[in-house]
């Protein structure tokens, strides 16, 4: 199937993306590697009157270290965090993350902006940002506005975004030596949307404490109980029946067999993560 008629535009820098965004009236769309923006173009579910190219905007495509945050341009690839492109993140959890995301072909030109922009529940940024305590940092013609990550989506493929809002960055906390970490996701084979995700993370330096389901047909969701239990009590807060009951009131409406993928999920992001070993996260 073929998009229906657009005005497509490619924009060089911010604050031409923006004017171009403000002067669509609600009607334009801005778009960088199209990999979810693309297909649904195809599909006619999106029928924008105007596209805004954003993928060669140079301030997109930027990383740096800023105090405790890493900065990463909207536009910076997935595969770019894969390979670790980028010193501020040569180290950083995202690099496992972004390794795992659908395809390289994919990976190659989808960007964290755009897959934050899109919203799908499936998807691996939005529950791993939700994770990490992420910000998004946006533009439009009233400045510039941050939101936290965990409360970007409204819903599936609806965020808070404004029609003449443009995500230019997103802040994640650089990693320490007290970071503990892990991701996993369940697929039915590499590369597919996953149908159950989840991320655990924990730095006894910044007394942080998280665990977060993805892949919910929803927004992220947070175990904030179950997180403060885990970095307080160890192991023994997140034995199978704990986690178990955690994912389940978290998960009312789910089947036995959803409430088992988000446990294994739950279980082997602890798993990852060490977070038992050594480090006592909160008082």
């Amino acid at each position: 199937m073929k998009a229906a008629k657009f005005a497509y535009t490619r924009a060089f820098d911010v604050d031409e993306a923006i004017e171009l965004l403000a002067n669509g009236g609600g009607t334009a769309k801005a778009m960088s590697g199209s990999q979810s923006f693309g297909p649904m173009l195809n599909l006619r579910l999106a029928r924008p009157a105007q596209v805004v190219d954003v993928a060669n905007i140079a301030a997109l495509r930027a990383v740096s270290r800023k105090d405790e945050w890493v900065e990463i341009g909207a536009a910076v690839t997935h595969a770019e965090i894969e390979d670790g492109v980028y010193p501020p993140l040569a180290a950083h959890p995202m690099r496992q993350v972004a390794g795992g995301i659908a395809y390289r072909a994919i990976r190659s030109r989808g960007t964290v902006g755009g897959s934050l922009a899109h919203a799908d529940p499936a998807a691996d940024w939005v529950v791993t940002l939700a994770a990490l305590c992420a910000r998004i940092v946006v533009r439009s013609p009233r400045g510039e506005r941050t939101i936290e990550a965990d409360g970007l989506m409204l819903g599936a493929y609806t965020t808070v975004l404004e029609a003449d809002e443009l995500i230019v960055a997103i802040l994640v906390p650089s990693e320490t030596p007290t970071t503990r970490w892990g991701y996993h996701k369940v697929c039915r084979k590499p590369g597919e949307f996953a149908e159950a995700s989840a991320a655990a993370y924990f730095d006894v330096s910044r007394k942080r404490a998280r665990v977060v389901l993805g892949a919910t047909d929803g927004p992220p969701i947070l175990l904030n109980e179950f997180a403060v239990e885990v970095a307080s009590k160890g192991a023994q807060a997140a034995e199978r029946e704990k986690v178990h009951a955690a994912v389940s009131a978290a998960l009312p409406d789910r089947d036995a067999i959803d409430r088992k993928l988000f446990t294994a999920c739950v279980e082997r992001a602890l798993e990852q993560s060490d977070v038992f070993s050594n480090l006592k996260i909160a008082e």
